[in-house]
């Protein structure tokens, strides 16, 4: 892992990205993998990351990080609607 992330930060250097910009947005991918680790649940995930709730949710707001739209993104997608049922035809019993 330490390799990967050299080639990272020797990336990050050759293409000129400054240091703030770069903690910037490692620090939003690595939360947001640590929420879908917790399917969007931020007490879950700041619990895993050692922090308060409320400093979870207010470095995501630094960050541009909107909970709901990440909620709504790890949703499961709506089931299709049922098929209909198969016309059954009714078997007298004679009754």
């Amino acid at each position: 892992m330490k390799r990967e992330l050299d080639l990272v930060v020797a990336q990050l250097h050759a293409t000129g990205v400054n240091y703030a910009d770069a903690v910037r947005e490692f620090k939003k991918r690595f939360l947001y993998q640590v929420l879908e680790n917790h399917r969007g649940n931020q007490c879950k995930a700041a619990e895993e990351l050692g922090m308060h709730r409320n400093t979870l949710s207010r470095t995501m707001a630094e960050l541009g990080m909107d909970s709901a739209q990440i909620r709504r993104g790890m949703r499961k997608p709506v089931r299709s609607v049922r098929p209909a049922p198969r016309n059954v035809t009714a078997i007298n019993s004679g009754r």
